[in-house]
């Protein structure tokens, strides 16, 4: 089982040598999912330790729900499966990157990226990408 360092109180985690995530009031660190070989945004999601850990273990994103408040491994009902080949921290360890390789689509909505769409100059309305369902 994998252990993290407690995060650095006072100081910086800049350059930290080693892995010290620092999660939110609710125990949840964001994580954002990237396919590893396009580099396209395909989602964000959360994660507490446990989830965190057992992506570290299994090299399959597992997130937690915060509508279910529990764990769950992204496409292990629907199939579209997210491989896990590289896992980056930012500078301050309070969010994560996934480089993953996607089976299937990464949204719900069938999308191949949960952003999909773009906000109109306007600043109100919202219009949709190329990308179909």
């Amino acid at each position: 089982m994998t252990d993290f360092a407690p995060p650095l109180e006072g100081k910086s985690q800049d350059e930290a040598p080693e892995l010290r995530p620092k999660f939110n009031s609710d125990g949840l660190i964001a994580a954002i999912a990237q396919d590893a070989e396009s580099g396209e945004v395909l989602m964000l999601a959360w994660m507490n330790a446990d989830a965190l850990r057992q992506t570290i273990e299994t090299g399959r994103a597992t997130y937690w729900s915060r509508s279910r408040r529990k764990l769950w491994v992204k496409g292990e009902t629907s199939g579209s499966l997210q491989h896990v080949e590289e896992i980056r921290v930012d500078c301050d360890q309070d969010a994560v990157l996934l480089k993953v390789r996607q089976d299937g689509r990464a949204c719900h909505t069938g999308r191949p990226s949960c952003f999909y769409r773009k906000i109109n100059p306007d600043g109100a309305s919202l219009s949709k990408s190329g990308d179909q369902v």
